[in-house]
């Protein structure tokens, strides 16, 4: 029983630190995205960036501080971030179209990380990690729809 903690134990510090990561880009993207948008629609995504960013600061203040309360160590350089982020920096040549794509992208893949966070925190009992992934992936999915319909699609 102890190895399957100590292996769940890596994979979920893991899997929580990948997120870290991955918010950290994302909320650095995102403002990129709000400072930067250009075009008819700048209004509406401009008001629209700055809402993700600030979901987005919660999200990883959350799951750092769940690493914490499991007693793991949250990355916290954004070096670190980069290298362990599946989410990729803005390039600062996108257009409107291209960063709401982009966006769309990026939580279509951390909605998939999550899933397998939340199949692994489930398969050790640990249900607060399982629910707080859940609860972030349940606002992506919202989001996600959103701006695909936005997009026309």
């Amino acid at each position: 029983m102890m190895t399957n903690t100590v292996t769940y134990s890596i994979y979920l510090t893991k899997t929580l630190n990948q997120q870290v990561a991955n918010f950290s880009v994302l909320y650095m993207k995102l403002h990129n995205y709000h400072w930067y948008v250009k075009g008819e629609n700048f209004f509406t995504l401009h008001v629209k960036f700055e809402e993700l960013y600030t979901e987005v600061a919660l999200h990883l203040d959350t799951i750092a501080e769940r690493m914490l309360a499991l007693q793991s160590v949250p990355t916290a350089t954004l070096k670190e971030h980069l290298e362990m982020a599946t989410v990729k920096e803005a390039t600062g040549e996108e257009n409107a179209e291209q960063m709401v794509e982009t966006l769309s992208e990026d939580m279509e893949n951390i909605m998939k990380e999550l899933k397998i966070g939340i199949t692994l925190a489930e398969d050790q009992r640990d249900q607060p990690t399982a629910d707080l992934f859940t609860a972030i992936h349940t606002s992506f999915e919202k989001h996600r729809w959103m701006l695909s319909a936005y997009l026309g699609k």
